[in-house]
């Protein structure tokens, strides 16, 4: 089953095309993608676990040309070996002992340093700074500024998701990759005399060659930055346009439920690529070795058959059966970090920093493989 798309039009809103293909067929063939889709649930569900026939490894792949190959795009005992080196940097225990009270202190400087101001973007006043701060903790490139690590951090997005191959985006993700690995350089001397908890500290100490570390650290700001970025800006937009939700949490406090919902509605992580083994049938469709497959998280999040009215951000919804973070040995080694940034500090900081905010524009969103909010313009009440 082929299906054809207008390219601008699905970055600005992929969900109508998204429906479209779930209701057609398990697998769809986009051609301005030159990939295969896979939009359900179930399905991603099931055959994102199958790395034999699924692989991650992707020599030829946008993020393995432009970002070197990285646990991401590995499977099976290379891939795990890798993940348990950099675990130790972002395990549940060392966000809650190490990184959380770093997240606080970063959150309330914005918070501080917004107050003189009657209207601010959440995009870029708030959301970029509290994870562009964190992620030069966690990275350990203390040297850069939370500018430098969202620049850097978009220009590898763009990068990544450049497959229609403009040559602009692709040297504005050199220019990056370049700053990054001179940020690691000058921090390696630094982590080898006083190790610490940080990724490059950690990998350092576990002995992965530079290349390797560089792949990685990559890898993590890659993701690290704009999604907690998109995440932050549009769980509180999503809040904010519905007055019944702000309510609710207004008495509830249950960020982690706005969080998880905005995730499931709006999935920053829109789809993660895979390429086929070898020749074979899977979900009736016939795949070509080396065939480019797109599992998409943000429609199987939308699964009319999993989630009931699912373009309704409702706060009353299980959010159990959402795989934001993917399904699979690749699910999102940073998702510890994401939900206490997110939900446990930067959402209940502004909200009880700035009580009376409120929209004075219409959210515009966008992108289908990384999305989110563009800007969000807000005010403060009274």
């Amino acid at each position: 089953m082929e299906y054809t798309i207008d390219p601008q039009r699905f970055w600005h809103d992929p969900y109508p095309d998204l429906a479209v293909m779930q209701a057609l067929a398990s697998v769809v063939y986009v051609p301005q993608l030159d990939a295969a889709l896979i939009t359900r649930r179930a399905d991603v569900f099931v055959q994102e676990k199958r790395v034999d026939i699924f692989s991650s490894r992707q020599p030829e792949g946008l993020m393995t040309r432009l970002m070197g190959e990285n646990m991401m795009r590995q499977d099976g005992p290379a891939h795990q070996a890798e993940r348990k080196q950099i675990f130790p940097s972002l395990s549940p225990r060392t966000v809650m002992q190490v990184w959380r009270l770093e997240f606080e202190r970063a959150t309330q400087a914005v918070i501080d340093g917004l107050q003189d101001k009657q209207e601010f973007d959440l995009v870029r006043d708030f959301a970029m700074p509290v994870s562009g701060a964190a992620l030069v903790a966690i990275t350990g490139l203390r040297q850069m500024t939370p500018a430098q690590m969202d620049q850097v951090s978009q220009a590898m997005i763009d990068g990544c998701a450049n497959y229609r191959g403009d040559p602009s985006v692709e040297r504005a993700c050199h220019v990056a990759t370049a700053q990054i690995d001179a940020h690691i350089a000058s921090m390696l001397q630094e982590v080898t005399v006083n190790p610490d908890m940080s990724v490059l500290s950690v990998l350092r100490q576990g002995g992965q060659p530079l290349a390797n570390i560089q792949a990685n650290i990559k890898l993590v700001i890659s993701g690290g930055q704009n999604e907690p970025r998109d995440a932050i800006a549009g769980t509180a937009a999503a809040v904010l346009m519905h007055p019944d939700a702000r309510a609710y949490l207004g008495q509830s406090g249950a960020w982690g439920q706005a969080f998880m919902e905005y995730v499931r509605w709006m999935s920053p992580i829109g789809m993660s690529p895979r390429q086929i083994s070898g020749d074979c049938t899977v979900l009736g469709y016939d795949f070509k070795q080396n065939d480019r497959v797109f599992f998409m998280f943000g429609a199987a999040n939308r699964d009319s058959s999993v989630f009931e009215v699912p373009d309704m951000y409702d706060l009353n919804r299980d959010t159990g059966p959402a795989i934001p973070f993917g399904a699979g040995p690749h699910f999102c080694a940073g998702a510890a970090a994401s939900r206490v940034l997110i939900a446990e500090v930067a959402l209940p900081k502004l909200f009880a920093g700035f009580p009376d905010l409120e929209l004075t524009e219409a959210v515009r969103w966008g992108g289908w493989a990384f999305r989110g909010p563009l800007s969000v313009q807000v005010r403060r009440g009274g």
